[in-house]
């Protein structure tokens, strides 16, 4: 019996040292991979404790070795955006300025019902008050909510142009990479991120974040320099 209390002390120990060690995330806010190491973990840490007669480094080898792994990927998803696309996926658009993006949907496996939960977790009823609504990689919904109009009795041209002030960033740049897709999508040249970057005395590796509103706003926020807005001439300020 003491055995048993004494491994069950330790594996605690050693577990709580591990997820520390991975972060401060809550369940919904891990990445798949976060997630899947942190269930492994929990089912292998059972392992000696509930058997008196397994040693108790058959739990705390490949706890370790998970935290290990976790470290490892961690680190070069920080460093790789091709890799962190394999292992995190990507954000989804599920409510656009067309409506409900039915492909998208399909996309992430999803069907109304469990966008109508979404929505109204996040404390929406209505759909007509949601410019946007985007799926996160960690599986949490997004909303940015439309912007209302000053009179609320206004008549319908009035709605589509309060409507039209709801926008939405696009990144461009991340960990001083491009975005191709984005970059085609929003009709952003290369030249023009070069101009702003020259402007301000920047490289492309020192910019951290760079996003694009329809507008034409652009937004930086470098690694070692105050972030700062600026326009960017685009030609698909419509197309998103």
């Amino acid at each position: 019996m003491f055995v048993v209390f004494l491994k069950s002390v330790i594996t605690f120990l050693v577990v709580f040292f591990v997820i520390r060690l991975m972060g401060k995330r809550q369940i919904g806010e891990m990445q798949p991979f976060e997630l899947v190491i942190t269930l492994i973990i929990a089912e292998v840490a059972c392992i000696p404790m509930n058997d008196p007669y397994i040693p108790l480094y058959y739990g705390l080898i490949p706890i370790f070795t998970l935290a290990t792994l976790h470290i490892i990927l961690s680190f070069l998803s920080r460093k790789s955006v091709k890799l962190r696309k394999v292992l995190s996926g990507n954000s989804v658009i599920v409510i656009d300025k067309s409506g409900i993006n039915y492909v998208n949907l399909k996309k992430m496996n999803m069907n109304i019902d469990d966008l109508i939960e979404a929505v109204r977790t996040a404390g929406y009823v209505d759909f007509s008050q949601i410019a946007y609504a985007i799926v996160e990689t960690n599986g949490q919904l997004c909303v940015v909510e439309k912007e209302q109009s000053a009179n609320s009795g206004s008549e319908s041209g009035n709605e589509e142009e309060s409507e039209s002030k709801t926008l939405l960033p696009l990144e461009l740049v991340i960990d001083g990479k491009y975005n191709e897709e984005n970059l085609a999508l929003s009709g952003t040249p290369k030249s023009e991120i070069s101009r702003v970057l020259d402007e301000n005395d920047l490289r492309l590796s020192d910019v951290l974040y760079a996003d694009v509103r329809q507008d034409g706003n652009a937004y930086f926020s470098p690694k070692r320099k105050p972030a700062f807005c600026a326009p960017l001439a685009i030609d698909g300020g419509n197309n998103w």
